[in-house]
């Protein structure tokens, strides 16, 4: 439909102008009059010129046709039905017409209002790790519902062209999933330092993915960001994980010289020194800095029991099989908790791949042992007399309390923006609890371990596990020795608080000299007590970049992989068996980012349909 453009009415007869011009020669024009309504007629502008339009076929006509014989032998011949209309009619066609073109450029802009919206809904969808399908069974009809109840209908109605089909949020969470993507590469080139954080699993689906973070500085500050998630069509070997990361770098254009730092598990194929990933990185990247997951480490130190201990365990793993694999048990016991009033009606299950794991299944064990005996004695299950013996639940007491200190320890490790020196104090301070926890046991101190004092004060009995403590404390001492170096914490004061450590005596002459200038400088001093670690270091290398760099190059890496890891238990949401067919990693991508999709420059590059 051509625009139907109009000019105001001219209140005279028609007459015949001269325009004046600056040549000699006078060009005559002629203009609109209203009584050319009655011939059918109204004016539109071409090119700047005022030509005649016809009403009724909105054919529009030369501008020498401006002429009433002209306009009246159009209509008797294009139009001869309508020859002998009044001008009332011509007018009534003219103001449809301006009806019907208000109301297309009104709905010309419902489409890209909509468009707009269906992408915000996909955001949150995605972001809520829901199926695509929600919106359009659930969102939409909830919203509908809600804005006919609060407002009216008619603004109801309005909802019901914004599209949300199944295949429309998919298509929607592929587009914002390559515009966060663009913006993190675009964020990593800028910065021209980067550290990576990577871990490979299996999902529900047996399908291996390769999930690698990014760290990079934006801003003033450091950023980190999902990189990528990969499926692995084959093995999980060194070589195929370096060629998935090495092609996403090439495709993104970001360079291996780049990367300062690589951060895994211990695996073998990721911790190898000569065939390992690693190994292959820094053949790309000599002076990268490879780092072992420090939570991984904390969990190998302390997964060591003496084989006295460990009998405790394999006897509690044991009961809490017995009650939780059985439906029938688990319903009984519940039962019995609710009748004696306990505060937890369910033991928990034990997972060696889970951190926190045993920790917490010690925890409710003691915490319930009085529900257990006796449960397990209406069963008359051979366990049942452990649960009666006061040397196993002391060692039970002891365990709860230990692991439950080693959980603490975990989580502190745990969380965004950690970094090397961080959690080095976190482990130099429980090594040093470790050497005090073993000095006032020999004491004959045992306050730091709530469980045990309790159990012991309110059952009036002597702790006789006290050589098994000891030694199960000074294993733990070898075992994080062995695993953190000592010199792991001190290496990092000077990083930690410049204006307090002395200079480390390997600086070289011009690394002193900065030193010197920074820890003199009472501006940044301030700005040291003001500013997140992070911050203050990327401030300081604008003004001494070797100092600066140093200390980045320790900061920026990936102390450990916990990332990855809630990267893996996102996984677990979207890709359920219900969806085992998804590709998850734009799904990942959207639901974890930090960065927002830019909606705008995402919907300026579409072309806006409404829902059908």
């Amino acid at each position: 439909m051509e625009k139907f453009l109009t000019a105001g009415p001219i209140k005279r007869k028609p007459t015949l102008q001269y325009e004046p011009s600056s040549t000699p020669t006078q060009k005559k024009t002629r203009r609109y009059d209203e009584v050319y309504i009655g011939l059918g007629f109204t004016s539109t502008l071409v090119g700047g010129e005022e030509r005649p339009q016809c009403v009724l076929c909105l054919r529009v006509l030369a501008a020498d046709s401006l002429k009433p014989s002209k306009l009246k032998r159009h209509l008797e011949t294009t139009h001869p039905e309508h020859k002998d209309k009044p001008a009332d009619f011509f007018q009534r066609k003219l103001n449809n017409c301006r009806i019907q073109q208000t109301s297309f450029v009104k709905s010309a802009s419902v489409p890209a209002n909509a468009q707009l919206a269906s992408y915000k809904v996909a955001y949150r969808v995605a972001q809520c790790k829901k199926p695509h399908s929600i919106a359009e069974e659930l969102i939409l009809p909830c919203a509908i519902d809600m804005v006919a109840t609060m407002i009216d209908e008619a603004t109801a109605n309005k909802l019901k062209v914004i599209p949300l089909s199944n295949n429309t949020v998919g298509r929607r969470i592929l587009d914002m999933s390559s515009d966060i993507a663009e913006q993190v590469n675009d964020m990593v080139r800028a910065s021209t330092r980067f550290a990576l954080q990577v871990d490979e699993a299996t999902d529900s689906n047996k399908d291996c993915l390769l999930i690698t973070y990014v760290r990079f500085i934006a801003a003033g500050d450091m950023k980190e960001d999902l990189l990528f998630c990969k499926k692995l069509k084959t093995r999980a070997t060194a070589d195929e994980l370096f060629k998935v990361i090495d092609t996403y770098l090439q495709e993104a254009n970001l360079k291996w010289e780049g990367c300062v730092g690589v951060c895994t598990d211990g695996a073998q194929a990721m911790a190898g020194k000569h065939n390992g990933l690693q190994a292959l990185i820094k053949r790309v990247s000599p002076n990268v800095h490879w780092t072992h997951c420090m939570i991984h480490r904390e969990a190998l130190a302390s997964k060591q029991l003496s084989p006295e201990l460990n009998e405790v365990m394999t006897d509690v793993i044991a009961t809490v099989n017995y009650i939780k694999t059985r439906p029938v048990k688990a319903r009984l016991f519940s039962a019995l908790c609710e009748e004696m009033g306990s505060n937890h009606t369910a033991v928990l299950f034990h997972s060696e791949a889970r951190w926190l794991s045993r920790g917490k299944v010690l925890s409710r064990v003691f915490e319930l042992r009085e529900e257990i005996r006796i449960f397990l004695e209406e069963e008359g299950h051979d366990l049942a007399v452990n649960y009666s013996d006061e040397n196993f639940l002391t060692k039970v007491a002891y365990l709860s309390d230990m692991f439950q200190k080693l959980n603490e320890l975990n989580l502190q490790m745990q969380g965004t923006n950690t970094h090397l020196p961080h959690l080095a104090d976190k482990i130099k301070s429980f090594s040093r609890k470790l050497e005090m926890w073993e000095r006032k046991i020999g004491e004959g101190n045992i306050d730091s371990f709530q469980n045990l004092h309790a159990f012991l004060e309110s059952n009036n009995i002597q702790n006789t596990i006290v050589p098994c403590m000891r030694a199960h404390i000074s294993a733990l001492q070898q075992h994080f020795q062995r695993y953190f170096s000592v010199k792991d914490s001190a290496q990092y004061d000077w990083i930690l608080d410049p204006f307090t450590a002395a200079a480390p005596t390997d600086f070289s002459t011009a690394e002193e000299e900065q030193f010197i200038d920074i820890t003199s400088d009472s501006t940044l001093k301030l700005q040291f007590q003001a500013k997140l670690l992070t911050a203050f270091w990327i401030g300081v290398e604008e003004d001494y970049p070797l100092l600066g760099g140093k200390a980045m190059a320790v900061l920026l890496p990936f102390a450990t992989s916990y990332l990855c890891e809630v990267g893996f238990s996102a996984v677990a949401s979207i890709k359920t068996k219900y969806r085992s067919k998804l590709d998850i990693e734009n799904e990942l991508r959207v639901a974890i980012s930090q960065l927002p999709p830019r909606f705008e420059k995402i919907c300026s590059s579409k072309q806006a349909h409404t829902s059908h």
